[in-house]
């Protein structure tokens, strides 16, 4: 393996679960059991992408990175900053659990799912995507899976880090890192920003965005992180996630419109973690808050307030050889409350009660994991889901997995409420079969995935509120992912994804693609340059179910990035989206970004 490419190959997004290397060994997931393991040891079916791969590539939002991932999709209603969809092997955003430094991401007071639109690529050191269904470990919102982002922690001594960026649509980002490390504390803060002018969010296919008035959007995140030392076995904790955004949209059929929503999210973890004989306990208590003021011309002012509050025990016991036994028990506390023009204020709540274990074998050709979980609602009762996953390396080359998981989604405080029609408060959690089969060789890997979902959740138009659609629907597909060093200083990726999503009626699910290609090389042959092209294709895609609505699959889409180290201190780049300028839509009647450039400088210090 040449050294030019040690790097890239460590940072490929595809390598996370097909090559058996030593690079691989330095990947840790900490997501898929609660405890961290080697990459190699996982037996879910897991990618990570890498600090690397994030700087080398230049990714505005975390949607950004996860659609170059085999088995991801998005669909955005328009311009930065406006409402993004993630979809995960098919199930939407409403299904994943996105964690912030393992603190949940998940608004009680949004009927969409994770606010994917506020996340932006800042300061991460790695993002975790666990497939399948994961209820057994993390309870509910995992029906689809988890995505764990990790921020960066301190170094040793003191550093400071600055980046700049600047391009299309009068865009500009910044950020600044400070940090501090020694043996007995360590302590991180850093701070960035988006500003856009935008383009207009709503447009009609083929026209000139020009035409339309800018909906623009800012962004700022800071994260801030303490840790101290108090002995060689005792050490706390202190995370602070903080998103404050504003961004500009259209209605549909209404791209000149005057809406915007301010969202304010912060997320705050502090936690104790003792080390005892081969006892490792952590203590946490979570806070994430949510609020949301959203100005709209046809139902006025809105404000929505989210809540969510875990205090939760675990206890990491190692035992036999190459054996942990994860024993974990939690409390957790949601709630919601939305104001408009024409109410008054609503407020509801809801708790859980938790307890589950996890047990994790690994007799060095073959890993065995097995996972139980009991949940106890306060307004739906009690739910056990649990998860078992095997793991074969039938040569150091070959090897084969598997995993099958029981999950379900809890009905969403505000779907139950429902501000713009009937309250539904019969709603009950659907409920997740999932499985997956994965044959890896060398550089070559292959899986099959199922997911059964039994009452799924969805608008229902008749009654203007949410309801549980009877029957299961199924979701299914594979995938192929493929990462080779093809000639001397140039690795190749490619990924494909082939998916069948239907509901109990047997009609297509909208908005998912059946098909969808990654491509990404990377070449290093050049003294200090790093030149990077990927794409992405998207097959065919309806808008609506059972094939409604406009086709907005059928095309592909090119970038380029040029990287040139200065010094070992100060980094450049270039990067062109879009290169061919693809007129193309995700959402009918929603605008994407034309051809575009973006230069920027990175220093360290």
């Amino acid at each position: 393996m040449n050294k030019k490419l040690s790097t890239s190959l460590v940072a490929s997004f595809l390598l996370a679960t097909n090559l058996l290397s030593n690079e691989l060994d330095q990947i840790t997931v900490t997501s898929a059991t609660k405890s961290e393991q080697s990459i190699k040891d996982v037996t879910s079916n897991v990618e990570v992408i890498t600090k690397e791969d994030i700087e080398e590539r230049h990714f505005v939002t975390i949607a950004d990175a996860l659609n170059t991932l085999a088995g991801v999709s998005f669909v955005s209603n328009g311009s930065l900053g406006n409402t993004t969809s993630v979809f995960l092997r098919g199930m939407d955003t409403q299904r994943i659990l996105v964690l912030i430094d393992g603190v949940r991401y998940q608004d009680p007071s949004n009927t969409s799912g994770v606010a994917f639109s506020d996340l932006m690529i800042n300061d991460i050191e790695k993002i975790e995507v666990i497939k399948g269904a994961q209820s057994g470990i993390w309870g509910a919102d995992a029906a689809a899976g988890v995505i764990n982002i990790i921020t960066k922690d301190a170094k040793i001594g003191t550093n400071i880090s600055t980046n700049l960026e600047i391009g299309s649509f009068m865009t500009k980002k910044y950020g600044l890192s400070v940090s501090n490390k020694t043996k007995l504390y360590d302590v991180k803060v850093s701070a960035n920003r988006v500003i856009t002018d935008g383009f207009s969010a709503q447009a009609v296919y083929g026209k000139d965005l020009g035409q339309y008035e800018d909906d623009g959007y800012r962004n700022t995140t800071i994260n801030a992180k303490a840790g101290l030392n108090i002995s060689d076995n005792d050490r706390l904790t202190l995370n602070v996630n903080h998103i404050n955004s504003f961004v500009e949209y259209d209605s549909f059929s209404a791209p000149d419109s005057i809406q915007r929503t301010d969202n304010e999210s912060v997320l705050y973890s502090v936690s104790y973690n003792k080390n005892i004989s081969n006892h490792s306990i952590k203590l946490n208590h979570d806070i994430s808050d949510f609020q949301k003021e959203n100005l709209d011309a046809t139902f006025g002012v809105k404000i929505y307030n989210g809540k969510t509050y875990v205090t939760e025990l675990v206890d990491n016991i190692s035992y036999a050889k190459n054996s942990n036994l994860i024993i974990g028990a939690s409390y957790e506390e949601y709630k919601a409350d939305y104001i408009t023009t024409t109410s008054t204020t609503n407020e509801e709540s809801n708790s859980n009660k938790a307890v589950y274990l996890t047990n994790i074998n690994n007799f060095d050709k073959f890993i065995f994991t097995q996972s139980l979980r009991r949940d106890d609602y306060s307004n739906f009762g009690s739910k056990v889901t649990g998860k078992i996953g095997a793991k074969y390396f039938i040569t150091n080359d070959l090897s084969v997995n598997g995993n099958y998981g029981t999950a379900y989604n809890a009905p969403n405080i505000i779907q139950m409420l429902n501000p713009w029609g009937a309250s539904n408060l019969d709603l009950k959690p659907e409920q997740t079969k999932s499985y997956d089969l994965t044959l890896e060789y060398k550089s070559i890997s292959l899986t099959y995935f199922n997911n059964d979902v039994k009452d799924l959740i969805s608008w229902d138009s008749t009654i203007s509120g949410y309801n549980n659609t009877p029957g299961t629907s199924k979701i299914k597909g594979y995938e192929a992912k493929y990462s080779k060093d093809i000639l001397k200083d140039t690795l190749l990726s490619l990924n494909y994804t082939h998916l069948s999503a239907k509901n109990a009626s047997g009609q297509d699910l909208g908005r998912r693609p059946k098909n969808q290609i990654g491509l990404n090389l990377d070449y290093y042959g050049i003294n200090k340059l790093h030149f990077n092209t990927n794409a992405t294709y998207i097959g065919t895609r309806y808008d609506f179910n059972n094939k409604g609505g406009r086709q907005t699959g059928k095309y592909t889409v090119w970038n380029a990035v040029i990287n040139y180290d200065i010094n070992k201190d100060y980094k450049v780049y270039f990067k062109l989206d879009n290169i061919f300028n693809k007129d193309y839509q995700t959402i009918d009647g929603y605008a994407t970004a034309p051809r575009s450039a973006y230069i920027g400088l990175k220093a360290t210090f």
